[in-house]
């Protein structure tokens, strides 16, 4: 199994600029790869891949403590 990419870009859903999100430090399980970063206007960036029940979870958390359970 491939490693995920450790950064990625996307287009800034407010301003339309190119913003990197890192993945995140997780546990060692391959269910989710989370990603953040934060735009230079200010928006943060959320990305995952992986179990569709974990990324959903994961973009729907409001706050920087979310994590992955087994």
């Amino acid at each position: 199994m491939s490693k995920p990419a450790r950064v990625l870009t996307f287009k800034c859903d407010t301003c339309t600029k190119p913003v990197k999100v890192f993945l995140q430090k997780v546990s060692a399980c391959s269910h989710i790869q989370p990603y953040q970063g934060l735009c230079a206007c200010g928006e943060l960036k959320r990305h995952a891949t992986g179990n569709p029940d974990a990324v959903a979870s994961y973009l729907q958390s409001s706050d920087g403590n979310w994590s992955h359970h087994h």
